[in-house]
């Protein structure tokens, strides 16, 4: 039996890759596409290469005994396609895992060409019909207008959406080295990050700038309403005047070395590729005119002559309202010959998405091959990720980035046993891996045949 999978985001590619593995024939569908020699490109992107990476380039924290580092944990020992090219493309990023945008993109390219499982066709879809066979929907954040039609016909539920930005990125040779410092916040890994410090004046003055910026029009969106998880800094900003100092331009942990001081207010760049010709500036996603935008930003200390090689901007995010239509095996309730996965099924984030991709694909796989399908356990990173999605109030259902607050918390005896945080965040970890080890070692194995 074929597989289709719709969408060459990151979710998309993963679940393709996977179900490849296991032995599965796949067809995977991606609308970006060169036509007569034009590429044709959704509002956010770029190229038309599969695992373009429109917002950050960061897979989060991989500092131990952390929820992301968790996460990514479970999808190594799963054998995730994805988050091995992630680490085979690595830039220096302190305690993150960040990936150079653009070599990263292309592995995934080379994986998918090298697996003769998986047939790439360059069309866009607009039915999802059983007739089709199993199908994994993973398009995403950038689903197509025609597509998110189909999705509200076949739910039977209005289409959600929440929009997200992007962050500007400057080019390294622009920035005025003399004015900056490197470091990692509380030296945390290695001093990989650029950090712009501010006085109290720099950042005053930076911040009445900042909110008297004109924004971008919102065009034929008339509700902007942005995830709370990744908000424009001038939204923070209009929260009050110290929101971004301990935000995205906190400065605790960040010692000025020159002065052995710690700033008022601190901007830090991270690197975008291992040549480190770009950097961009980490939680500055904005929804500002361009023009606005340079002005703004050369306030930052030494950004004053920076070249932008990208300025932020603003995407559309659709999700479906997932607690009232997914089971725990990301599969739609009416409808179990379709999966959803990715940011269209309630997750944010890259590894996130990455994680229910890996999930789709290892379930659409057992199930073509007539196994049972076991959902991967609540106590486990994956699991409370799936959990919550399909647990969730559905009345005020958002997307959630892995977080502790979704790990199944300890007994209520050992959490008063154990007092401290890190401690018991360390105790959840090694529950969550043990709990997933059993469940992967009754699954079937990469490269192994399924059972029969």
């Amino acid at each position: 039996m074929r597989i289709r999978v719709i969408g060459g985001g990151l979710a998309g590619p993963e679940a393709a890759l996977t179900a490849a593995r296991l032995g599965c024939q796949v067809d995977l569908y991606e609308m970006r596409a060169m036509v007569d020699g034009t590429p044709r490109l959704t509002p956010a992107h770029r190229t038309t290469e599969f695992g373009e990476l429109v917002c950050s380039n960061s897979l989060k924290s991989e500092s131990p005994h952390t929820a992301p580092w968790l996460l990514k944990q479970e999808m190594r020992r799963a054998g995730s396609a994805l988050l091995r090219i992630a680490d085979e493309t690595a830039v220096p990023a302190g305690h993150a895992l960040a990936v150079d945008r653009v070599e990263f993109s292309r592995r995934i390219g080379e994986a998918i060409a090298a697996q003769p499982g998986i047939r790439v066709i360059r069309e866009e879809v607009t039915r999802l019909e059983a007739a089709d066979g199993l199908t994994i929907l993973a398009t995403g954040p950038l689903t197509s207008d025609a597509l998110s039609v189909e999705i509200e016909r076949i739910t039977g539920s209005g289409r959600l959406a929440f929009y997200d930005s992007i962050s500007p990125i400057v080019e390294a040779e622009s920035i005025d080295i003399a004015r900056v410092y490197l470091a990692a916040r509380w030296d945390k890994g290695t001093a990989d990050y650029i950090n712009c410090p501010m006085d109290r004046e720099e950042y005053d003055r930076f911040l009445d700038a900042l909110l008297g910026a004109e924004a971008a029009e919102a065009k034929e969106w008339e509700k902007l309403d942005y995830f709370e998880g990744c908000l424009p800094i001038e939204v923070l900003a209009r929260r009050g005047r110290d929101t971004l100092r301990f935000g995205p331009m906190k400065p605790v942990g960040l010692r000025d070395p020159r002065t052995g001081k710690t700033p008022w207010a601190v901007v830090q760049l991270r690197k975008e590729n291992l040549r480190a010709d770009s950097y961009n500036l980490v939680g500055f996603q904005n929804h500002l005119k361009f023009g606005e935008q340079a002005r703004v930003l050369r306030l930052i200390p030494g950004l004053e002559k920076a070249n932008f090689l990208r300025y932020g901007q603003i995407h559309r995010n659709t999700y479906i309202q997932a607690p009232l239509l997914l089971d725990e095996n990301l599969r739609l309730k009416t409808a179990p010959w379709l999966f959803l996965t990715g940011q269209i099924s309630g997750v944010e984030g890259y590894t996130e998405s990455i994680a229910t991709g890996l999930l789709a694909g290892i379930y659409a796989a057992l199930q073509a091959h007539g196994e049972e399908t076991v959902p991967v356990p609540r106590a486990t990173a994956l699991g409370s990720l799936v959990h919550y999605i399909t647990h969730a109030d559905p009345k005020d259902f958002q997307p959630a980035n892995i977080t502790f607050d979704l790990l199944e918390p300890l007994e209520e005896e050992l959490r008063k046993k154990v007092r401290d945080k890190k401690e018991r965040h360390r105790l959840q970890c090694e529950r969550a891996l043990a709990a997933f080890d059993a469940w992967w070692s009754a699954m079937p194995q990469p490269g192994v045949e399924l059972r029969r």
